[in-house]
């Protein structure tokens, strides 16, 4: 058989051609990309080369999804920690305001029961005393000017104010500043005035009044004038009754803290004046 000089060129290209597709198979592709695949389809890319996903890249690309996910989240738990704490001074000064509300009902309460306790004495005084206008329960005025005339209290004022008589003892004999504490020789002031009213005014009702000056209170046991009147009257009373013998349903206490200054309190002096326990002797007999 004789071939011509074209078959001849023809069958080299085929051989060229043999050659290409076995070296292409050779590095890896698995497609000719001069002939159609063996499911009919059109020819693609070398699946070997770009159609593989490397696990490295995967696996950083999902770690990095993670790492963005967890700074949302810590956005939003920073947000929400600073919206907590303005929260919180929010609750903070409520509370506050709260505490400082309840002190300030508290002193008012305690003011409003002392008022109260010292309103009873008084009622309870009066209807005693009452029970018994029928016969010599009650002195005439001028008996106990009489007795008040026979008192000797070494210096301790003595006045008539209407119908009773007061006897005006300065708190700072018988206190330390600013507290209900007795002094250790308040007993040597307190001990001849208890004597001489157990002898001149055995039966009269007798009131023990606290006073103070306006100045302020800063800590201590007590937080207002009322209170520490208070506290001292009690103490007059204690010390009168355990210590000097007197009935104790003859006496009463009233707190009048700053009420009724005798002197401004714009001076030392005029302070000193102000803070005093007052008895007051009435004409009413227990």
């Amino acid at each position: 058989m004789f071939f011509s000089n074209n078959h001849l060129a023809i069958a080299k290209q085929s051989s060229s051609l043999l050659l290409v597709v076995a070296l292409l198979s050779a590095l890896g592709c698995s497609q000719n990309p001069y002939l159609a695949s063996s499911a009919g389809g059109v020819w693609n890319a070398p699946g070997g080369v770009s159609a593989t996903v490397d696990p490295t890249q995967a696996r950083l690309a999902e770690l990095n999804r993670r790492v963005q996910l967890l700074d949302d989240n810590n956005r939003q738990l920073h947000t929400q920690l600073a919206q907590s704490e303005q929260q919180s001074l929010v609750y903070r000064d409520e509370l506050e305001l709260i505490r400082k509300q309840l002190s300030e009902t508290s002193a008012k309460l305690e003011s409003a029961s002392i008022a109260a306790n010292e309103a009873e004495n008084r009622v309870r005084g009066f209807q005693a005393s009452a029970q018994q206008r029928g016969g010599a329960s009650i002195k005439a005025n001028t008996d106990l000017l009489q007795a008040a005339s026979r008192l000797n209290l070494g210096g301790i004022p003595v006045e008539q104010n209407g119908e009773v008589i007061r006897i005006v003892i300065p708190a700072d004999q018988l206190f330390q500043p600013g507290t209900n504490q007795m002094l250790p020789q308040a007993s040597m002031t307190l001990d001849p005035i208890a004597a001489q009213l157990r002898s001149l005014f055995p039966r009269q009702r007798i009131g023990i009044e606290g006073y103070t000056d306006d100045s302020p209170l800063y800590g201590g046991q007590v937080a207002t004038s009322h209170q520490l009147a208070a506290g001292q009257a009690a103490g007059v009373l204690e010390l009168l009754t355990r210590r000097a013998g007197m009935p104790p349903n003859q006496l009463f206490t009233v707190a009048q803290g700053a009420n009724n200054p005798r002197q401004p309190n714009t001076t030392a002096a005029g302070r000193a004046a102000n803070r005093r326990i007052e008895l007051v002797i009435y004409p009413e007999t227990y």
